[in-house]
C-alpha cells in the first residue's frame, strides 16, 4: 500500500512538473482600499444604521485555472466601523473570507487585457468594539460569527505582471451578538473596493 501512495504521488509530482505553463493557475496578489456603505444591524426589537462611508482596506490573493475558474482569499481590515471613537470607543469589523471566483478572460491570460469576474464565499465576520459613550457597561466586547459575501468586478492588466481592479461585495453575518450577550442581529453591509493586481 505504501510503494502504490508513494508511486502516485510521484506520478502526480511530475505531472505538474511537466504539465505546460498554460495549463497551470494563475495566481494573483490585489491589495485594495474600500468604502462601505448601506450597513445595517438586523434585529427582532433593533434596525440600526452603520459605517455610512467607512473606509477599510485589505488583500485579496487568489488562482484561476485557464483564468476562468478559481479560489481566492479576502482579508478585510475596517477601524472605526460602527463610528467615532468617543461614541463606540475602539472598533472594528474584520472579514476573512473563502471564495470561488469566475471570470472570462477578454484579450488572453497573458499580456493585456479584462477580466470580468463575479465571486462569492464563506468566512469570518469578527466585530470588536472596546467601550465608548454608548456603551459604558461593555468595556470590551468582541464576536466571532459565520458569514458570507457575493459580488463581481473586473480585473484590468496593463501587462504579464501588472492591472488594476474594481470590486463590489455584499457581506453578511448569518447571525450573532455583537456585544456580549446582547443580540444585535445579523450585520450587513455593501464594500465597494479598488487596488492593483500583480499576476
Amino acid at each position: 500500500m505504501r510503494r502504490v501512495l508513494k508511486r502516485l504521488v510521484a506520478a502526480a509530482a511530475m505531472a505538474v512538473i511537466c504539465a505546460p505553463a498554460a495549463a497551470r493557475a494563475e495566481g494573483y496578489v490585489s491589495p485594495w482600499a474600500a468604502v462601505q456603505f448601506g450597513g445595517t444591524i438586523d434585529a427582532d426589537t433593533l434596525r440600526a444604521d452603520v459605517d455610512r462611508g467607512r473606509t477599510g482596506f485589505g488583500v485579496s490573493a487568489g488562482g484561476m485555472g485557464g483564468g476562468i475558474i478559481g479560489g481566492e482569499f479576502d482579508f478585510g481590515y475596517s477601524p472605526s466601523f460602527f463610528g467615532t471613537s468617543n461614541d463606540f470607543g475602539n472598533n472594528t469589523v474584520i472579514t476573512v473570507m473563502g471564495n470561488v471566483i469566475v471570470g472570462i478572460p477578454i484579450g488572453g491570460t497573458t499580456g493585456g487585457g479584462v477580466r470580468p469576474y463575479v465571486t462569492g464565499g464563506l468566512g469570518l465576520i469578527r466585530t470588536q468594539i472596546d467601550g465608548g459613550a454608548l456603551f459604558p457597561l461593555s468595556s470590551s466586547s468582541s464576536n466571532n460569527q459565520m458569514g458570507y459575501n457575493i459580488g463581481g468586478g473586473v480585473m484590468g492588466f496593463f501587462s504579464n505582471h501588472f492591472g488594476i481592479r474594481g470590486d463590489i461585495r455584499y457581506m453578511r453575518a448569518f447571525s450573532g451578538d455583537i456585544l456580549n450577550r446582547i443580540d444585535l442581529g445579523s450585520l450587513n453591509f455593501t464594500r465597494l473596493s479598488f487596488g492593483v493586481v500583480f499576476r
